[in-house]
């Protein structure tokens, strides 16, 4: 499964090209421009196992780091500040990774 078949590509393009620069990625105004917040829970629930490249059930700091190339594969890294930044408001239990609804919950902020 891809992005693709989940969120319209268009908007993927363009939440990516609006935050291109380093140390711009906001995850709320990110995950509203692609289209993820208005998608149902199972909807987000794909996309967080998209996002979950080693199938861990988790989303730790290291898959963090290329959550952009997620959506599209000429998404750029996010910086360390970024990554820590998307990690402190998503992880909710303080365990240093991101469950399914962890995850839910951040892209419903």
């Amino acid at each position: 499964m891809t992005m693709n078949s989940i969120l319209n590509p268009d908007d993927i393009k363009k939440a990516l090209d609006a935050f291109k620069a380093a140390d711009s990625f906001d995850h709320k105004k990110f995950f509203e421009m692609v289209g993820l917040k208005a998608k149902s829970a199972d909807d987000v629930k794909k996309a967080f196992h998209v996002l979950d490249a080693d199938n861990s059930g988790f989303i730790e700091e290291e898959e963090l780091k290329f959550v952009l190339k997620g959506f599209a594969t000429d998404g750029r890294d996010l910086t360390d500040k970024e990554t820590k930044a998307f990690l402190q408001a998503a992880d909710k239990d303080g365990d240093g990774k991101i469950g399914a609804e962890e995850f839910t919950a951040l892209v419903r902020e």
